[in-house]
């Protein structure tokens, strides 16, 4: 059994776990919450009951960003900076890297570090009332550039990243960066409903095919699709596939076992 955490809940069903931040008022990302977030992620990698992962939070607010009390003192801690960007960076990783695929439910706003962790997500659902933006510049900061350009079209980043506009819900819905937008009432519910249709799925087949995701998103199609064909040799002989393959014939649901 895992230790408790502090900053979020954990709560797992039906094979879909739900990761809810939970820091009042706005959810902001302190040093327990990264160390937390990158704790639970590594964790569910792993975990046999578990096969999709719904990302959300407690409250109005998805993620405030950083916790602007706790930046690095540049001047009197040297090393301060390399270790939180260590970390930051494992917070994200630790997201994407997650083997089972990961569905945010924006359920407001999310601004600089809570907008790249939605961003991280393999699916994004966004509240009708939600909103996400990079405000670094307003702060004299920069950076979720590389984060952004995988969502949203070279105009697009650049107004979000230059300006620091709020992207609402409908915005980020036109722009093709999120599914659905929904009513905040009906985000989680719909977030778990996926996450449970992923669950039904061959499970080492949906793993692979987040590999796939990973691996190919900057080759080229030649190298990318031979990637992929790999995957679908290794996945034949398993007995997960072959229990499909059964099932689908016998006309009947099929039984997992991850393996």
């Amino acid at each position: 059994m895992s230790t408790p955490y502090e900053t979020l809940t954990l709560e797992v069903a039906d094979y879909v776990a739900t990761v809810t931040l939970n820091r009042p008022p706005v959810n902001a990302m302190n040093l327990a919450m990264r160390q937390e977030i990158v704790r639970a992620f590594d964790e569910l990698h792993d975990r046999d009951d578990v096969r999709a992962v719904v990302l959300t939070a407690n409250g109005k607010a998805f993620c405030a960003g950083a916790d602007l009390k706790e930046r690095p003192n540049i001047a009197g801690e040297p090393g301060a900076y390399p270790r939180h960007n260590r970390l930051t960076r494992a917070v994200f990783d630790s997201v994407m890297e997650c083997g089972k695929p990961v569905i945010a439910a924006v359920n407001g706003l999310g601004i600089g570090a809570g907008c790249v962790l939605a961003l991280c997500a393999d699916i994004i659902l966004v509240a009708e009332e939600s909103y996400l933006a990079m405000t670094e510049v307003d702060v004299g900061l920069a950076g979720g550039v590389r984060h952004v350009l995988r969502h949203l079209g070279q105009s697009d980043a650049r107004l979000m990243i230059y300006t620091a506009r709020r992207f609402t819900g409908p915005d980020l819905l036109r722009m093709g960066a999120a599914s659905l937008c929904l009513p905040r009432d009906a985000l989680l519910a719909e977030a778990q409903k996926i996450g449970r249709e992923i669950a039904g799925k061959v499970p080492l087949a949906v793993q692979a095919a987040k590999k796939s995701f990973q691996v190919t998103e900057y080759m080229p199609l030649h190298e990318g699709y031979r990637f992929e064909q790999s995957q679908t040799v290794a996945l034949a002989s398993t007995e997960d596939t072959q229990e499909a393959w059964k099932a689908f014939a016998e006309k009947r649901k099929p039984i997992f076992k991850g393996r």
